[in-house]
């Protein structure tokens, strides 16, 4: 059977950015990224500092069960980019289907998969400047017409650390002002233990007056990442 390459599975818990922002669900993070963001806060996805688990549709839906057998409907599938993933993913998202569970899943938008369809809550997150990589516009443009053909819940969420991010998170939303659109403060040190919220709440006043003060940016949303103002730079939440 196929296999998924599966770094952890936690919750209940909530989601803490984008389109679900604050919803209750299960995690299931998987291993590999095509991406190497410089504020990654999932290095341990692709960097060879941990191990994956290899785990079929029905294992992981086992150990979704043995977590929170009754406790959740939604499950947020995350990496790394799980858009990596083929026919093992499609087989998963058929299970949950099976058993009434919704779906979120994130993704920076350098691949399509026809899978996406069966995701209930699709986030295409590029990323600007301060991550290190470059955008495919040509890819991104494609994904936004398959994705406005198949009429899917889709939005974009970029994450904000400066001005030159910001004015990337502009470009996004002219080039495609009718997908939904979220803005994310950046979390600049992804290692700190404790309490970072007054530092990630400074981050998100100055982001937010930058969008109220900025007429082109009326039909967005800035969102903290609620997380990390609930538990810090704490895995497994």
């Amino acid at each position: 059977m196929s296999i998924i390459p599966v770094m952890e599975i936690f919750g209940p818990t909530i989601q803490g950015e984008g389109m679900a922002i604050g919803r209750k669900t299960m995690f299931v993070r998987t291993a590999g990224c095509d991406y190497q963001c410089s504020w990654c806060d999932s290095k341990f996805t692709w960097d060879g500092s941990a191990k994956a688990v290899a785990m079929t549709s029905e294992e992981i839906w086992a150990e979704l069960q043995r977590q929170a057998a009754g406790n959740f409907d939604y499950v947020t599938i995350s990496g790394g980019n799980p858009a990596l993933i083929r026919d093992a993913m499609a087989e998963f998202l058929q299970l949950l289907r099976a058993h009434a569970i919704r779906t979120g899943l994130e993704t920076q938008g350098s691949v399509w998969r026809d899978w996406f369809r069966w995701i209930d809550d699709l986030t295409l997150s590029p990323k600007p400047p301060s991550s290190g990589m470059r955008t495919d516009w040509r890819v991104l443009d494609d994904i936004v017409e398959r994705v406005r053909a198949d009429a899917l819940n889709a939005s974009f969420k970029v994450v904000v650390f400066d001005d030159a991010d910001y004015d990337y998170a502009v470009d996004v939303h002219r080039r495609w002002p009718d997908i939904p659109f979220f803005l994310s403060v950046g979390n600049e040190d992804t290692a700190a233990e404790g309490d970072v919220s007054a530092r990630l709440l400074e981050q998100l006043r100055w982001l937010t007056e930058r969008v109220t003060s900025h007429p082109e940016m009326n039909d967005v949303r800035v969102l903290p990442q609620l997380h990390v103002l609930l538990w810090g730079n704490r895995r497994g939440v």
